[in-house]
Order: C-alpha cells, then sequence, then structure tokens
C-alpha cells in the first residue's frame, strides 16, 4: 500500500487548482508516461527537463509547486539508490519550490538523502508498475486516500510502521470495472459498437468515457481525426462539444446566480433583459425558458442575412483581419463586425412566437441566457465559465476559442464547411451563430475531452461539489433537475435534458428519470445518473466532413452505448 510518510502543511493531497501551477520533474531511468498521463487527468502539470541544473531552477520559476518522480525499474538485484547528482539536484530544487518527491522504488533507496528537511511531501510508492504510477498520482489530488505503513526503517525519522494517513477529495478517481459491481466483458461491446460506427463511416473517431460511483472504469479513443486516417485520436484530444456547452458552461453560471438569488422561476425576460421590454416576450418566465416551453422558434439561421448575393461573407459585415470595429473572429482570417451582437439578440426579441404552447428545443435560451449572465455579473462568459468552474476543478482542457492555448492538431476538423464560412473548419466552433459571437456562446462553443466533460457531470452528480469545493447548494441542483412539465408531456428539466416519456429520445431509455444531461450537434453526449451514480460521456465529430448526413443519430449509437453501459451493471 502506498505511504506517505511526509506531509508538511498538508500538501497533499493538492486542494484548491485554481491557486496551482504545477510542474512535473522526472528522475531514475525507468518509464514515467502513466504517472505523468494521469497528474495530467487531475491538472494542468508540465512536464520540466534541462540537461542543466541553472536552466532547470529558472524552468521552474514560473510554478509554484514541483512533483518530482523518482522512477527504477522493478527486479531485486537492481539498485534502485539516488546518485550524488540526483540527491543535489532534488535538494537545489526543494530549497526554492514547494516539492512533493514521490518514490516508485524500495524504500531502502530513500535512505541514501541525507535530509528531508526542505522536502514537503514525501511518497513510497515501492515499485514503477502502472497500478503504482496510477493510484500515486490519484493519490497526489485525493481522489484515493493514503493508509500505508512503512515496512521497514528508512532513517531516525522515517521508522518502521510510520505512515501518514491523507483524507479524501471527491475528485474522480480510476478503478477496474469490477470493483464498482460493473462486469468488465459486458462493456467490451462499447468498442464493437463504436468500431462499426467507424467502419460505416458515421464518425471518424471519438472518445468515451465511463464511471461509477466516483471512480473511471472505462476510458477509451476510437478512429481518427479524418477519413485521411493520419492522426489516431488521444484521449487528451479536444472536441467541439456543441450543446453540451449548454450545461457545462451556460447552465452552472446561472445555478449559481439562482443560489445567490438574484434570479427565480419567475423571473421574466422583461426584467431580465430590457431588450424583451415591451415585446411580446417580456412576460416569458424563466422556467418555461429553460424548459423550452416558451413558444420560442427552434433557431434562426443568422449567418444567411450577412452573406452577399453569391452567398459569400459580404463586405459589408466581415473583413480579412482583426481591427477594434471586426473583432469576432468566426473562422480563419474572416472577422465580424462589431455591433452585430445586437442585431442577433433583437432578431430574438423580434422573432415571432409559435402559435401554441408545447416542447419545443430553441437555441435562443441559451443566447438569451448568455447576454443575461453578462449583463449581471459585467464579465464575459468565457472568463466566468473558467474563473468559477474550470480552473477549480482542473478542467484545464476546457475552453471557448481553443487556439487561443491549444495546437491545432489536437483539434479534430467539424466540417467541410461550403455555405458559410467556405473552409474546413477546425479549432473554432461549428455552430454558425456561436462563431458570430466570437467563438463564445451560450448555447454552443466550448472545445473539452472526455475526462474534463466527465468530471463537470461529476460535480452534478455530487449535486454542486467537487474537489472539497461547494459550487451552488444541493437544493439549487434539485430544482434545475426537476420535470416540470413531464405531465404536459415536455420532457425537459431546467436547462437540462432528461430521459424520453415515449418511444424516442435521447437515451436508451435504460436510465432513470431522475438522470439527467444533453446531446450535440457534432455527434457528443454527456449524461449522468444519480441512482446508478453513473457518468456517461460520448465526444465525436460526426460532422465532419459533412453535416448533413447524420447516420449516427439514425444508427442510435450513442443510446446503444448506453445500453451496454447499463447492461454492464451487476445487480
Amino acid at each position: 500500500i502506498i505511504t506517505v510518510i511526509k506531509n508538511k502543511l498538508s500538501i497533499i493531497p493538492i486542494k484548491e487548482l485554481e491557486k496551482e501551477k504545477i510542474a512535473y520533474v522526472k528522475f531514475g531511468d525507468d518509464s514515467h508516461e502513466i504517472f505523468l498521463e494521469t497528474l495530467k487527468k487531475y491538472a494542468d502539470v508540465t512536464e520540466v527537463s534541462n540537461e542543466n541544473l541553472d536552466s532547470l531552477n529558472a524552468q521552474l520559476e514560473e510554478y509554484n509547486k514541483v512533483i518530482i518522480g523518482f522512477h527504477k525499474a522493478d527486479g531485486a538485484w537492481k539498485k534502485h539508490d539516488f546518485t550524488e547528482k540526483e540527491i543535489l539536484w532534488i535538494s537545489e530544487i526543494a530549497k526554492r519550490k514547494k516539492v512533493i518527491l514521490n518514490c516508485f522504488v524500495k524504500p531502502y533507496a530513500l535512505s541514501s538523502i541525507p535530509t528531508f528537511e526542505n522536502i514537503d511531501g514525501v511518497i513510497v510508492s515501492y515499485q514503477n508498475s502502472e497500478i503504482a504510477q496510477n493510484v500515486s498520482a490519484q493519490l497526489i489530488f485525493g481522489a484515493v486516500e493514503a493508509k500505508g505503513k512503512l515496512p521497514v526503517t528508512i532513517n531516525d525519522e522515517f521508522k518502521v510502521n510510520h505512515g501518514l494517513s491523507t483524507k479524501k477529495v471527491d475528485r474522480l478517481g480510476f478503478t477496474h470495472p469490477s470493483n464498482v459491481n460493473m462486469n468488465p466483458f459486458m462493456l467490451t461491446k462499447i468498442d464493437l459498437i463504436m468500431q462499426k460506427a467507424i467502419n460505416e463511416k458515421m464518425t471518424p473517431g471519438g472518445q468515451i468515457l465511463v464511471a461509477r460511483k466516483g471512480k473511471v472504469i472505462y476510458q477509451k479513443a476510437f478512429g481518427h481525426h479524418s477519413y485521411d486516417n493520419q492522426v489516431e485520436v488521444k484521449n487528451s484530444d479536444i472536441y467541439d462539444v456543441a450543446s453540451l456547452t449548454k450545461i457545462v458552461s451556460t447552465l452552472p453560471n446561472v445555478m449559481q446566480l439562482y443560489d445567490k438569488e438574484k434570479i427565480t422561476l419567475d423571473s421574466k425576460l422583461g426584467e431580465m433583459l430590457p431588450v424583451f421590454k415591451g415585446t411580446d416576450k417580456e412576460n416569458i418566465n424563466f422556467k418555461d425558458l429553460l424548459s423550452h416551453y416558451a413558444r420560442l422558434q427552434a433557431w434562426i439561421p443568422f449567418y444567411k442575412k450577412t452573406l452577399d448575393s453569391n452567398n459569400k461573407p459580404s463586405e459589408k459585415y466581415y473583413r480579412k483581419s482583426y481591427s477594434k470595429d471586426f473583432p469576432f473572429q468566426v473562422a480563419e482570417n474572416l472577422y465580424l463586425r462589431k455591433d452585430y451582437q445586437d442585431t442577433i439578440l433583437s432578431i430574438v426579441a423580434n422573432s415571432k412566437l409559435l402559435p401554441k404552447k408545447e416542447y419545443k428545443y430553441s437555441d435562443f435560451t441559451f443566447i438569451i441566457l448568455k447576454n443575461y449572465i453578462e449583463r449581471a455579473t459585467g464579465k464575459s462568459l468565457d472568463e466566468l465559465s473558467e474563473k468559477n468552474f474550470y480552473s477549480k476543478i482542473g478542467a484545464s482542457n476546457t475552453l471557448y476559442n481553443p487556439l487561443q492555448k491549444f495546437d491545432m492538431s489536437i483539434i479534430p476538423p467539424t466540417e467541410v464547411d461550403n455555405y458559410y464560412r467556405y473552409k474546413t473548419i477546425q479549432g473554432y466552433v461549428h455552430d454558425m451563430t456561436a462563431a458570430m459571437e466570437g467563438g463564445v456562446g451560450g448555447h454552443a462553443g466550448i472545445f473539452s475531452n472526455s475526462m474534463d466533460m466527465a468530471k463537470i457531470m461529476q460535480l452534478y452528480l455530487q449535486k454542486g461539489s467537487y474537489g472539497g469545493q461547494r459550487f451552488f447548494s444541493e437544493e439549487t441542483f434539485d430544482v434545475f433537475n426537476t420535470c416540470y412539465y413531464c405531465p404536459e408531456g415536455n420532457r425537459r428539466g431546467i436547462g437540462f435534458d432528461k430521459p424520453q416519456l415515449g418511444k424516442s429520445g435521447p437515451t436508451c431509455g435504460c436510465a432513470s428519470m431522475t438522470s439527467f444531461g444533453h446531446t450535440g450537434f457534432t455527434g457528443t453526449m454527456a449524461w449522468a445518473d444519480p441512482e446508478q451514480e453513473l457518468v456517461y460521456i460520448f465526444l465525436s465529430n460526426r460532422t465532419f466532413p459533412n453535416s448533413e448526413k447524420n447516420t449516427l443519430s439514425q444508427q442510435n449509437i450513442r443510446e446503444d452505448i448506453q445500453q451496454v453501459i447499463y447492461d454492464a451493471i451487476i445487480h
């Protein structure tokens, strides 16, 4: 059992991720891939290396914590001791930085270190196996607790049976399916369904993640970024998640405003945004708005009004380069006029209401909410989501406009656009309206990977808390996860989609009625079920190269995979 032998000021587990900038430095001559890969699933951890100690310390300047991994190949006959150079380097790094030293060796190896005075945290993982690397990373971030005791004496400070316990933090961990009553053989059917989808060109590739009882039990990447099969999908790649943006960016921010009593279910549109005062929409209340029960139209192709007679972006509205008057980038070398934001909102305000009150899914809801949130807080939605949520839960791969931070090579393309932007859309949001909003939509615009999406769904499953922090009250979550109009045949919660009431709908029909989630146009799905403590994430770019043909949806690929997950539960 992995043992924590030093934990000054409770440096382990690392808690407030938004305050951390973490570097990883490797010592020893054996592999460290699993350790680093797992660390990166919790936070933005950067590997730093240099042949020269002064240069290394200079590189470490910008970080406030350093995780040092000492990795040596297992084997009784091998010498596991630290070299004099390694001891010197560790000591020099520890003088300047807060350090967690994780040793994947037999405990005796630590006796060669003369003093642990400046090292804040010390973990003995006993061997450099994949399991030891995975569990040690989980322990550093509190997904598992430390209970181990030393089997031997290392020095006067760390004697036999010494071992500190650490506290668990409610972050996702990793385990084998059988540990949470799931049948691993059943889960292999997921691979077959996904392979079929790729073979039949329903999507070039994708990511799938399943977590149960707070543990990720299945996480895989499939296929390629596009059908030329050049770039294989990795779990760390980031997809355009389309409408999942509604529940992973806009909704949590709205829930915080509700929590602070800035808004109620009875708040009216006329009060929320002045543009709706005096229109036929001023009395639409918040509850109807978010239940898609407000007689709003499904959507309007706003972009069409900005095209010229050849159906190309009109010079009246677009420029090829950025300027103060043309700040909104809709694609490479294409920028929209600044004042068009107000135009979009006034088109929504003046749009025709549907003749009768019935369930009608509308993007308008979240276009309106984005404007409301930004007005109520004085901050932009992308900034709010990052500050209020992503930075705190370690969702460091979740963001709007990903090309500002990441290389295009890790972002699968979504479409070869031949109707608006006339180029391959990659790293820019696929949704036309969100693109016109400079990439930051309330209804679309987020890019992410399966691990980060699972963190946000787990936060919901834990009713507003994650990583030892509370984001909104349990009562608020319950209010939003209620289907108020189920008796009228409208399945939606407040912002959340819910299981179908009849034959067809977003789920396999096997999820409980307390379950919630959303699907997205690019071929995405995020769903959580409190009764089974399940999280299911499906990300793809089924819209590439052409979004019109949606066989992924027609063939129920996402739902069939969800069915397999439920079938794998051992009752």
